[in-house]
């Protein structure tokens, strides 16, 4: 028997463990990004920029590492059993494929075509895929959302979308 067989042996069943691994990833990426934050010495606040981004961090690791322990101890979750959910159904690709496909169209075209009419494509593709067939009031409701959207980061939270074909128009 072999090292390898053991190991997958005793990993079996402990797919949690997967979970605690994206945790401690993803921790170890944000305090990794919060340690490149690069801050003004004149700043005169005391936390700084820094401290929430180390304590998410911090947080996602603690998680990650009580997880872990957790599942080699034994525990596991138990599967939902959701009122809505049907566990037995399999998964209905003809929506999710769609859905897939506004979402990568979106972030091929953002930067040349700009938020307005990447949204309107990923707004539009997603409720043409969830099975609305309003194509023309679903299409000018997905252009006023992505309007919406657009003004509402660059005048509300100061962050500037790409305007792509539409500079100088937006």
């Amino acid at each position: 028997m072999s090292s390898a067989t053991t190991l997958t042996s005793r990993l079996k069943g402990r797919s949690e463990l997967g979970v605690a691994l994206l945790l401690g990833a993803a921790g170890a990426l944000v305090i990794w990004d919060a340690a490149r934050i690069v801050v003004p010495y004149s700043q005169s606040d005391p936390v700084g920029p820094k401290t929430l981004p180390y304590i998410v961090g911090g947080l996602l690791l603690a998680c990650a590492v009580l997880l872990a322990v957790n599942v080699l101890r034994g525990g596991h979750g138990e599967a939902e059993g959701g009122e809505d959910v049907d566990l037995a159904h399999p998964a209905d690709w003809k929506t999710v494929l769609p859905l897939a496909g506004a979402f990568i169209a979106n972030i091929l075209l953002i930067d040349w075509a700009g938020w307005v009419v990447s949204g309107t494509i990923l707004f539009w593709g997603s409720v043409w895929s969830l099975g609305s067939r309003h194509y023309v009031r679903d299409g000018l409701v997905s252009l006023a959302m992505s309007l919406l959207t657009f003004y509402g980061f660059y005048l509300g939270l100061g962050i500037a979308l790409p305007a792509g074909l539409l500079e100088g128009i937006l």
